[in-house]
């Protein structure tokens, strides 16, 4: 069961769960809204209404990330997972 958190809290748990430059997240596409979470076991859920075709889900995800993180789009990269919702991304700085 995730927690619900701040802004400032959200930012620190999801810094926390990036592992050796790489964060593996949970993708439920086509949600009742968007949303990022983190459990207590530091595992990373990310909601989006966005459905799964072409990549638009994975765009959303990397939007809702980097705003929850505060860190531009551009420092994502999607290691593994494209098609799957289990995804790993490669964050820099």
């Amino acid at each position: 069961m995730a927690k619900a958190v701040g802004k400032e809290a959200l930012r620190a748990a999801l810094e926390a769960a990036c592992t050796g430059g790489t964060l593996s997240v949970r993708v439920t596409p086509k949600a009742s809204r968007n949303a990022v979470e983190v459990a207590e076991d530091g595992s990373v859920r990310v909601y989006v209404t966005t459905v799964p075709e072409d990549g638009k889900a994975t765009r959303d995800v990397v939007k809702l990330l980097s705003k929850a993180m505060g860190r531009a789009k551009s420092s994502f990269t999607l290691v593994r997972g494209a098609t799957a919702r289990d995804k790993v991304f490669a964050v820099d700085g």
